[in-house]
């Protein structure tokens, strides 16, 4: 006879907190896809909570009204990919490196690299930089200056260090393998969790970031990122908006439009997710263990 499996009390509430905090995480998505959707009239009385009432897209329709949003999202895509590409390769060399013990003065490099978590110049010198490297107003201002983080890099090291042991990697060596290929045919198949899980990271944090962009793109506004068009556009609704006197009808509610700008923003890193979410969850637990 097959053993049944008892359901305890403690499980109950097991899966009644998680179901909880689900809810939780996923209330402000439903609450501001609701706001993009209903009427203004109903948004400016903050009478919307859960589900939307009326139905209007005209934020929707004011955000591909501008011709340059889908020239904006190239350009976040470019970027994205490119950034994410160059950071991982950065990233997973290093991590490399950084985990072989026969590597001299491997802990200065390493703790070198973790006082860069804690100390940085400051917005003024970094645009400095960006000028004296002629790099202002380019792609590579957008991609470059952020592409290697040392919180993925301390990661993606410990990892190495737990996951691939030393004698694979010395057998590889006996039998006339180098280091890159080791890094190729034995590091990397046996480390996906952690790649897919780097590579999130670096996608979601360029993404989303509009900071950079708005410092050093001035001249060439064909280079602005879709975050950035979708912060001007709200800036630029927000002050009709006032302008006009608050008038429902006449333009655009900034609060409808800012949602509208949030759920066009965040709708491709979501449809994403999914399809890493195995990998994310492995990886973040085992670059977690400490060497």
């Amino acid at each position: 006879m097959k053993n049944e499996k008892k359901i305890s009390i403690a499980d109950i509430i097991f899966y009644l907190v998680l179901t909880f905090v689900a809810l939780l995480c996923l209330f402000p998505f439903i609450h501001v896809f609701s706001k993009s959707i209903s009427d203004e009239a109903y948004v400016i009385a903050n009478k919307i909570v859960l589900l939307p009432k009326g139905f209007s897209l005209s934020a929707y329709q004011k955000i591909f009204a501008d011709a340059s949003i889908l020239r904006s999202m190239y350009v976040t895509v470019v970027v994205t990919v490119a950034f994410t590409v160059i950071g991982m390769f950065l990233t997973v060399s290093a991590a490399y490196a950084l985990s072989r013990k026969e590597l001299k003065g491997r802990k200065v490099m390493t703790f070198m690299i973790l006082v860069t978590m804690y100390f940085t110049a400051g917005t003024i010198p970094d645009y400095l930089l960006m000028n004296n490297l002629h790099m202002l107003d380019t792609w590579w201002c957008l991609i470059l200056p952020l592409c290697f983080a040392p919180y993925n890099l301390l990661i993606m090291k410990n990892n190495f260090s737990v996951s691939i042991p030393n004698s694979l990697i010395e057998s590889a060596l006996l039998d006339g393998a180098g280091h890159f290929r080791i890094l190729r045919s034995i590091v990397l198949p046996l480390t996906k969790p952690i790649m897919a899980t780097i590579a999130l990271f670096y996608a979601v944090g360029r993404w989303n970031s509009y900071q950079d962009a708005l410092y050093y793109i001035k001249q060439r506004t064909e280079l602005r990122p879709l975050q950035l068009k979708l912060y001007y556009l709200v800036v630029s609704a927000t002050e009709s908006f006032q302008a006009e006197g608050g008038n429902v009808g006449v333009l655009t509610n900034p609060e409808v439009l800012k949602a509208a700008c949030v759920i066009f923003a965040t709708l491709p890193i979501i449809c994403v997710y999914p399809f890493v979410q195995k990998y994310f969850v492995q990886g973040t637990m085992i670059g977690a263990v400490k060497e």
